[in-house]
Protein backbone atom coordinates (compact mmCIF):
# COMPACT_ATOMS: atom_id res chain seq x y z
CA UNK A 1 0.00 0.00 0.00
CA UNK A 2 1.48 3.68 -0.89
CA UNK A 3 2.40 5.63 1.76
CA UNK A 4 0.55 9.61 2.05
CA UNK A 5 2.71 12.15 1.89
CA UNK A 6 2.40 15.19 4.38
CA UNK A 7 1.54 17.52 1.67
CA UNK A 8 -1.38 15.03 -0.08
CA UNK A 9 -2.47 14.24 4.38
CA UNK A 10 -2.71 18.50 4.39
CA UNK A 11 -4.79 18.81 1.39
CA UNK A 12 -7.19 15.98 2.74
CA UNK A 13 -7.70 17.69 6.00
CA UNK A 14 -8.44 20.59 4.18
CA UNK A 15 -10.68 19.03 2.06
CA UNK A 16 -13.10 17.36 5.22
CA UNK A 17 -12.95 20.57 6.52
CA UNK A 18 -14.51 22.80 3.69
CA UNK A 19 -16.98 19.59 3.42
CA UNK A 20 -18.06 19.59 7.02
CA UNK A 21 -19.21 22.77 6.34
CA UNK A 22 -21.32 22.18 3.16
CA UNK A 23 -25.48 22.23 3.85
CA UNK A 24 -28.36 20.85 1.90
CA UNK A 25 -31.50 22.45 1.94
CA UNK A 26 -33.07 19.53 2.76
CA UNK A 27 -31.47 15.63 3.08
CA UNK A 28 -29.92 15.48 -0.61
CA UNK A 29 -26.60 15.22 -0.10
CA UNK A 30 -25.62 12.11 -1.02
CA UNK A 31 -22.39 9.98 0.56
CA UNK A 32 -21.31 6.89 -0.98
CA UNK A 33 -18.23 4.82 0.38
CA UNK A 34 -17.02 2.17 -2.05
CA UNK A 35 -14.31 -0.49 -0.75
CA UNK A 36 -11.61 -1.85 -2.67
CA UNK A 37 -13.26 -5.19 -2.83
CA UNK A 38 -16.58 -3.85 -3.68
CA UNK A 39 -18.10 -4.62 -7.36
CA UNK A 40 -18.47 -1.11 -9.35
CA UNK A 41 -21.36 -3.32 -10.92
CA UNK A 42 -23.34 -4.28 -7.52
CA UNK A 43 -23.10 -0.37 -6.78
CA UNK A 44 -24.36 0.86 -9.62
CA UNK A 45 -27.41 -1.47 -9.15
CA UNK A 46 -27.66 -0.02 -5.49
CA UNK A 47 -28.17 3.55 -6.98
CA UNK A 48 -30.56 2.44 -9.75
CA UNK A 49 -32.34 1.29 -7.08
CA UNK A 50 -32.03 4.15 -4.50
CA UNK A 51 -32.95 6.06 -7.39
CA UNK A 52 -36.42 4.49 -7.92
CA UNK A 53 -37.02 4.78 -3.96
CA UNK A 54 -36.37 8.30 -4.37
CA UNK A 55 -39.47 8.52 -6.18
CA UNK A 56 -41.62 8.78 -3.04
CA UNK A 57 -39.90 11.39 -1.43
CA UNK A 58 -42.80 13.77 -0.98
CA UNK A 59 -40.86 17.47 -1.62
CA UNK A 60 -40.16 17.52 -5.17
CA UNK A 61 -37.06 19.85 -4.79
CA UNK A 62 -36.12 17.64 -2.64
CA UNK A 63 -36.26 14.63 -4.78
CA UNK A 64 -35.46 16.33 -8.06
CA UNK A 65 -32.41 17.01 -5.98
CA UNK A 66 -31.90 13.38 -5.32
CA UNK A 67 -32.06 12.29 -8.48
CA UNK A 68 -29.47 14.29 -10.02
CA UNK A 69 -27.01 13.78 -7.14
CA UNK A 70 -26.98 9.32 -7.48
CA UNK A 71 -27.09 10.42 -11.78
CA UNK A 72 -24.09 12.19 -11.20
CA UNK A 73 -22.89 8.96 -8.99
CA UNK A 74 -23.68 6.37 -11.59
CA UNK A 75 -21.92 8.45 -14.18
CA UNK A 76 -18.99 8.79 -11.89
CA UNK A 77 -18.12 5.66 -10.82
CA UNK A 78 -19.05 4.30 -15.04
CA UNK A 79 -15.63 6.01 -15.17
CA UNK A 80 -13.86 3.30 -13.11
CA UNK A 81 -13.14 -0.46 -14.16
CA UNK A 82 -12.64 -1.49 -10.21
CA UNK A 83 -12.28 0.46 -7.25
CA UNK A 84 -8.64 2.31 -6.10
CA UNK A 85 -6.61 0.83 -4.35
CA UNK A 86 -7.82 1.90 -0.93
CA UNK A 87 -11.38 2.35 -2.37
CA UNK A 88 -13.41 5.05 -3.14
CA UNK A 89 -15.75 8.23 -1.72
CA UNK A 90 -18.37 10.34 -3.20
CA UNK A 91 -19.69 13.49 -1.91
CA UNK A 92 -22.50 15.25 -4.45
CA UNK A 93 -25.28 17.42 -3.89
CA UNK A 94 -26.74 20.91 -4.39
CA UNK A 95 -25.30 23.51 -2.21
CA UNK A 96 -26.82 26.58 -1.89
CA UNK A 97 -24.61 29.66 -2.12
CA UNK A 98 -26.96 32.02 -1.15
CA UNK A 99 -30.90 32.57 -0.96
CA UNK A 100 -33.33 29.81 -3.36
CA UNK A 101 -32.72 29.33 -6.37
CA UNK A 102 -28.69 29.24 -5.53
CA UNK A 103 -27.99 26.05 -5.50
CA UNK A 104 -25.43 24.59 -7.61
CA UNK A 105 -24.19 20.98 -8.06
CA UNK A 106 -21.09 20.20 -6.42
CA UNK A 107 -19.37 16.42 -6.62
CA UNK A 108 -16.21 15.49 -4.58
CA UNK A 109 -14.33 11.89 -5.31
CA UNK A 110 -11.81 11.47 -2.74
CA UNK A 111 -9.26 8.45 -2.29
CA UNK A 112 -8.86 7.99 1.67
CA UNK A 113 -5.48 7.69 3.01
CA UNK A 114 -6.50 4.44 4.85
CA UNK A 115 -8.83 1.19 2.71
CA UNK A 116 -12.67 1.77 3.56
CA UNK A 117 -13.99 -1.28 5.33
CA UNK A 118 -17.74 -0.86 4.96
CA UNK A 119 -19.61 -0.18 2.00
CA UNK A 120 -22.26 2.96 2.63
CA UNK A 121 -25.06 5.07 1.32
CA UNK A 122 -26.27 8.39 3.18
CA UNK A 123 -28.75 11.06 2.22
CA UNK A 124 -28.75 13.73 4.84
CA UNK A 125 -28.74 17.40 4.92
CA UNK A 126 -24.34 17.23 5.49
CA UNK A 127 -22.35 15.06 4.32
CA UNK A 128 -21.63 11.72 6.26
CA UNK A 129 -17.77 12.39 7.53
CA UNK A 130 -17.24 10.57 10.09
CA UNK A 131 -15.46 7.33 8.48
CA UNK A 132 -12.63 9.24 7.05
CA UNK A 133 -12.45 12.10 9.64
CA UNK A 134 -11.57 8.85 12.09
CA UNK A 135 -8.48 7.74 9.49
CA UNK A 136 -6.72 11.01 9.67
CA UNK A 137 -7.46 11.48 13.64
CA UNK A 138 -4.23 11.20 15.73
CA UNK A 139 -4.15 7.87 17.47
CA UNK A 140 -0.85 5.99 19.29
CA UNK A 141 1.05 3.35 17.82
CA UNK A 142 1.57 0.62 19.93
CA UNK A 143 3.99 -2.52 19.22
CA UNK A 144 2.87 -6.17 19.36
CA UNK A 145 4.36 -9.73 20.20
CA UNK A 146 2.85 -12.77 20.96
CA UNK A 147 4.99 -15.42 22.04
CA UNK A 148 5.20 -18.71 22.94
CA UNK A 149 7.84 -21.39 22.41
CA UNK A 150 6.94 -22.43 18.98
CA UNK A 151 5.80 -19.18 17.14
CA UNK A 152 5.66 -15.87 17.97
CA UNK A 153 3.61 -13.01 15.84
CA UNK A 154 4.54 -8.92 15.80
CA UNK A 155 2.63 -6.64 14.87
CA UNK A 156 1.26 -3.02 15.07
CA UNK A 157 -2.19 -1.35 16.68
CA UNK A 158 -3.24 2.10 15.29
CA UNK A 159 -6.54 3.16 16.60
CA UNK A 160 -8.35 -0.21 15.51
CA UNK A 161 -6.72 -1.32 12.75
CA UNK A 162 -4.19 -4.33 13.75
CA UNK A 163 -1.13 -4.85 11.26
CA UNK A 164 0.77 -7.72 11.00
CA UNK A 165 4.55 -7.12 10.61
CA UNK A 166 6.38 -10.67 11.23
CA UNK A 167 5.65 -14.11 12.08
CA UNK A 168 8.34 -16.60 13.58
CA UNK A 169 8.00 -19.99 13.93
CA UNK A 170 10.42 -21.88 16.19
CA UNK A 171 11.18 -25.49 15.33
CA UNK A 172 11.85 -26.41 19.32
CA UNK A 173 10.92 -30.37 19.33
CA UNK A 174 8.43 -30.88 22.05
CA UNK A 175 8.64 -33.84 24.77
CA UNK A 176 10.94 -36.43 24.38
CA UNK A 177 10.21 -40.30 26.46
CA UNK A 178 13.86 -40.41 26.84
CA UNK A 179 14.99 -41.46 30.11
CA UNK A 180 17.84 -40.80 32.18
CA UNK A 181 21.04 -39.41 31.23
CA UNK A 182 18.98 -38.65 27.50
CA UNK A 183 16.43 -37.16 28.64
CA UNK A 184 18.55 -34.18 30.72
CA UNK A 185 20.84 -33.91 27.16
CA UNK A 186 17.72 -33.73 25.31
CA UNK A 187 16.51 -31.17 27.91
CA UNK A 188 19.74 -28.92 27.28
CA UNK A 189 18.73 -29.01 23.92
CA UNK A 190 15.50 -27.71 23.92
CA UNK A 191 16.27 -24.93 26.52
CA UNK A 192 19.43 -23.88 24.15
CA UNK A 193 17.18 -23.94 21.23
CA UNK A 194 14.54 -21.83 23.09
CA UNK A 195 16.93 -19.03 24.18
CA UNK A 196 17.69 -18.67 20.71
CA UNK A 197 14.37 -18.59 19.64
CA UNK A 198 13.85 -15.84 21.64
CA UNK A 199 17.00 -13.77 21.22
CA UNK A 200 15.65 -14.10 16.90
CA UNK A 201 12.47 -12.71 18.13
CA UNK A 202 14.10 -10.07 19.75
CA UNK A 203 16.40 -8.76 16.63
CA UNK A 204 13.11 -9.43 14.41
CA UNK A 205 11.12 -6.85 17.11
CA UNK A 206 13.99 -4.60 16.92
CA UNK A 207 13.92 -4.43 13.28
CA UNK A 208 10.66 -3.45 13.24
CA UNK A 209 10.22 -1.41 15.98
CA UNK A 210 13.26 0.70 16.64
CA UNK A 211 12.54 2.57 13.32
CA UNK A 212 9.31 3.87 14.43
CA UNK A 213 10.81 4.45 18.02
CA UNK A 214 9.60 8.28 17.85
CA UNK A 215 5.74 7.22 17.01
CA UNK A 216 5.22 4.09 19.32
CA UNK A 217 3.62 4.59 22.25
CA UNK A 218 4.61 1.04 24.04
CA UNK A 219 5.30 -2.76 22.93
CA UNK A 220 3.01 -5.12 24.78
Amino acid sequence: MSEVSSKELYEFKKTLKELSQKRGRGTELVSVYIPPDKQLSDVGKHMRDELGQSANIKSKQTKKNVQSAIEVILQSIRLYKQPPENGIVLFVGMIPKGGPGTEKMEKYILEPPEPVTTYWYKCNNEFFLEPLEYMIEERDTYGLAVVDRKEATIATLKGKKITLVGHLTSGVPGKHKAGGQSQRRFDRVIEDEAREFLKRIARRINDEFLPLKDDLKAVV
